[in-house]
């Protein structure tokens, strides 16, 4: 070390994702100087890997368009998933100011937003449900030359995508855009979803000239006899104590990346994150030291995944999600004894409970790994996780003439997977799954064949040999526990106060909507009102501005 060094703030925030970045955002917008640090050589967490989706009821986009919603259906609607888990004041101000965080985003940064049309929430059947959609909302292109040089700063799979999620099948769509609009587009630097929407909040803080600071590493939280007063941070081989004279804001993403704070915390078995790989738990545990009270600790935004041999992202062990996958018709999925065990096409959060189950006889977890089972209809329609439809079968993908031989190859039980595939092909043929209701809800049918109306978008037997399967496992987008905050986005201390001067938001914080998964959100709500806070210390005021989701 080569001796340390200080700066001075009135806000600090760690972390550059979706959440950091409005958060740095909304201070700055309130007369405070701001300093932000960010541990990678990479700004946008795994906002920036994300689609870039914000699932946010009764928008000004929904009134526009004359979609009905309400308070008190957004409510209803997150209360009826919550499993009586959910903190009713935290869901309500994620309601009520939510909206107003929207607009003031957009009126005060270059992010634009508009509705993923047919997009349903992910429990539409439930009180208070769209099932037509509305609450989704895609981020429109952006292009990268408008950062300039920061452009290379911005976390990215080195894949230029100019499309948006509207555009793809995640988003309904069921032909792509021409090669004339996706030539002019790359040629204009544009790209869309979540590193879009990480470079138009960076454009608005460049803007306010506020540079982040990368490759700082966050160590340890500054007290003093009032309370958290700044952060010490390791930048090359230089530690340097930064003040902040009104609050540390902890924007730092999960934990997921820590092996050791995930078999600490998590109810289940998660082998495959799929976020950002600096997300090993900073923020908490910085947190934790300060004497933060914990909570949701025991949850994180699941996902089924596929572990691809050989691929690998930021120097690490990749694996690639398995949503349309599983939806698509011609296709189930069986656990190690064979059998199905849950509605494939459910959404991939609540799928997590289903991937937990545990049998007490045996001492094991019945359904991970799991098995996605589909036939040579599929193979040659579909892409199944990377591999193009009709291309040659890959090492890592199992194949058989038969269902029996195919149960072999994947170690199951030949007479269980068969009698499996004979129920399901006998009910599918008919349009009904008597088992799981795979195809009864909205959300089922949207995320399957979209050339195909109704129940048959989902649901189809598996007829036609060869078959084939690829192993499933447990795996997640980010963790949501943390340290609990109140309304203003205060970090509640073990002993029921505050921790002055102590802020947390986005997947750092214990998420608002606790395990509640309500439809797409790739940037998690700021539950903050720093900026009251600000004012009441004499900053001038503006609008409120409270989060974002990652």
């Amino acid at each position: 070390m080569s001796g340390k060094s200080s700066s001075e703030f009135d806000v600090v925030v760690l972390g550059t994702g979706a959440a950091g970045l409005t958060a740095a955002l909304s201070a700055s917008d309130s007369g405070a100087s701001v300093g932000i640090f960010e541990k990678s050589a990479f700004l946008g967490g795994t906002t920036a890997m994300s689609g870039g989706v914000i699932w946010m009821p009764n928008n000004h986009h929904q009134q526009e368009l004359e979609i009905q919603d309400s308070r008190e259906m957004a409510l209803s609607y997150l209360e009826s998933l919550s499993l009586g888990q959910i903190d009713s004041d935290m869901a309500a101000t994620f309601v009520d100011r939510g909206p107003e965080m929207l607009e003031w985003v957009e009126e005060n940064t270059p992010c634009s937003f508009h509705i993923v049309e047919g997009y349903s929430d992910y429990h539409p059947e439930h009180p208070g449900g769209l099932p037509s959609g509305g609450r989704s909302l895609d981020n429109a292109l952006f292009s990268l030359t408008e950062i300039g040089e920061w452009a290379t700063k911005v976390r990215n799979d080195g894949m230029r995508r100019p499309v948006m999620i509207t555009e793809t099948p995640l988003g309904g769509a069921t032909t792509p855009p021409s090669r004339e609009v996706m030539s002019a587009r790359t040629e204009r630097n544009e790209s869309g979803m979540g590193l879009a929407l990480v470079a138009a909040l960076l454009k608005g803080v460049l803007d306010r000239g506020i540079e982040p600071q990368t490759e700082s590493r966050a160590l340890r939280l500054l007290k003093d006899e009032t309370g958290v007063c700044g952060v010490s941070i390791m930048s090359g081989d230089s530690e340097k104590e930064v003040i902040a004279r009104k609050g540390v804001i902890i924007a730092t993403g999960g934990f997921e990346w820590n092996p050791e704070l995930v078999r600490t915390f998590l109810r289940g078995p998660m082998t495959a994150p799929v976020g950002n790989p600096e997300n090993t738990g900073d923020g908490l545990e910085m947190a934790m030291e300060a004497g933060a009270r914990l909570g949701n600790m025991r949850n994180a935004w699941w996902v089924p995944v596929a572990k691809i041999p050989g691929e690998s992202l930021f120097g690490h062990p990749s694996s690639r999600l398995i949503i349309t996958e599983r939806t698509r018709p011609h296709s189930l999925m069986v656990n190690r004894y064979g059998v199905r065990f849950t509605n494939e096409a459910g959404n991939y959060n609540a799928m997590g409970g289903a991937l937990h189950s545990f049998d007490p006889q045996k001492f094991e977890y019945q359904n991970i790994p799991c098995w996605l089972v589909f036939d040579h209809h599929y193979k040659l329609r579909y892409d199944i996780a990377g591999s193009m439809p009709g291309e040659h079968i890959p090492d890592w993908m199992h194949t058989s003439e038969t269902i029996q031989g195919l149960a072999e190859v994947i170690d199951v039980p030949p007479d269980s997977l068969d009698s499996t595939v004979k129920r399901f092909n006998k009910y599918a043929s008919i349009g009904e799954d008597p088992d799981f209701h795979r195809g009864v809800s909205a959300y089922d049918t949207f995320n399957g064949d979209q050339n195909i109306s109704g129940v048959e978008a989902t649901l189809q037997p598996l007829d036609t040999p060869p078959f084939y399967a690829i192993k499933i496992e447990s795996g997640s987008l980010g963790t949501n526990g943390g340290p609990k905050t109140d309304v203003s986005g205060r970090v509640l201390s073990i002993d029921g106060g505050v921790i002055p001067g102590l802020f947390a938001a986005g997947n750092a914080m214990a998420a608002p909507t606790g395990m509640v998964y309500g439809g797409p959100m790739t940037v998690k709500k700021i539950k903050k009102d720093l900026i009251n806070i600000l004012n009441e210390q004499g900053f001038k005021s503006i609008k409120e501005a409270i989060g974002s989701y990652s």
